[in-house]
């Protein structure tokens, strides 16, 4: 069986969530494995824009990039009180602390591992399984060197 048709059967099994991307991808044959990964950037980066928060900036309010998507500061605050405003985005870069199918749970339900939704600013995304799973592989390949 090729690589593109055991990515085809594990997608068709509903097994994303048990079944890494990176497992998949290795299986599967770099280009499938590199489409999904740049999907992921593509929605990390120009929809979902998670480095505006998850990136730190220097004086000069330009991306560190030798930190891209390793946590940062937030830059701004809440106009009122709010108990659970986050001061600090987490890492994304690697997904330290999560797998990927705990991260395609957060992206797909807005519940994280406790059940909760994650704490303000950060959106509770409603993504469809196939864009969480992209967005899971772009940030699992960031720790990857």
């Amino acid at each position: 069986m090729n690589g593109k048709r055991m990515l085809v059967a594990a997608l068709a099994a509903g097994s994303v969530a048990m079944v890494s991307v990176a497992t998949l991808a290795a299986a599967a044959g770099k280009p499938e494995a590199s489409r999904v990964v740049a999907r992921g950037k593509y929605l990390v980066e120009q929809v979902a824009m998670c480095t505006d928060c998850h990136s730190p900036r220097d004086g000069k309010g330009e991306f560190v990039r030798e930190r891209w998507l390793q946590g940062a500061p937030l830059g701004f605050k809440n106009t009122a009180p709010m108990p659970a405003w986050a001061e600090v985005a987490p890492p994304l870069a690697g997904l330290p602390g999560w797998t990927e199918a705990q991260v395609v749970t957060l992206l797909t339900t807005g519940k994280d591992q406790k059940g909760e939704p994650p704490e303000p600013p950060m959106p509770p995304y409603r993504m469809s399984k196939e864009d969480a799973t992209a967005v899971a592989a772009y940030l699992a390949s960031l720790g990857k060197k």
